[in-house]
This record gives C-alpha cells, structure tokens and sequence, in this order.
C-alpha cells in the first residue's frame, strides 16, 4: 500500500514536522491553502473516520487545539478552519485519516461556501429521533 502519510511518519518522506509521539504527528501542508496550514494525522493507518479508534481520534483532537491556542497566543491567529473529509464526493485525496488546521484571514483565496436546500429541513423532524435513539 503507497500512503504519503505513512512516508512521512516513519521518516521515509521529508516533512516539516512539528509534533510527533507514538500514536499521532502534526506538519506542515505540503500543498498548504494558507500560512500555517497542518496536518495531523494518526501514526497507523486508518483510511477514516470510520477506522480510526476513538482515543486516537481524541488524541488528534486535543492537539488541534493545542496548536489552535499556539496559534492565538503567539501568532495572533484567532481564525481558523478545522476540516476533516472522508471518502471522494467529501473531498478526501489521501485516504489516511488526517485533520487539517486552516489559519485564515480577511481577503484570504479560500473559499469555503455551499449553496442550502432549506428542503431539507423537513426531514429533521422524522431523523432527529432515530439518530438520538442509536446513539443512546
């Protein structure tokens, strides 16, 4: 299996590190949409959010907002887009489990807009149930 993610994990592709332990590794975008942009990724393969065991999830977690607050306290970036896409139709290129942490500013080329079906809206009522009883 060819997995740029698992490359830069172990050290077989370069990188701009910046975070690293035995179970989670945060670096620099390769192809970054703005100053700043990481990734953080799990050390083991997990192709999703569906693979990806929960406490190293939690552990992903956390440290996006470890770097959120380095960024805020140090950088004075209060503006960012955490983003994480699974499967093709949701974006996803690298079928590695992986965060994204997106500093943003006024004026920046990024564009993050969809166009709403309010449509949609009437199915919540019969949904909203169903979904609250299966995570019970």
């Amino acid at each position: 299996m060819e997995c740029i993610f698992c490359d830069i994990v172990t050290k077989k592709a370069s990188s701009w590190m910046i975070y690293q332990d035995e179970y989670i590794s945060a670096f620099f975008d390769y192809f970054p949409a703005s100053k700043w942009h990481v990734m953080i990724v799990p050390n083991k393969h997990y192709a999703n959010i569906f693979e990806i065991p929960d406490d190293i999830l939690s552990k992903i977690s956390s440290l996006s907002k470890k770097i959120s607050i380095f960024y805020k306290e140090n950088l004075w970036i209060e503006n960012i887009n955490i983003i994480q896409s699974n499967w093709k139709d949701a974006w996803q290129e690298v079928f590695h489990y992986h965060m994204h942490l997106v500093p943003r500013s006024e004026n920046d080329k990024i564009n993050f807009h969809w166009d709403y079906d309010e449509n949609i809206r009437d199915e919540y009522d019969e949904l909203k149930e169903f979904i609250a009883n299966w995570i019970k």
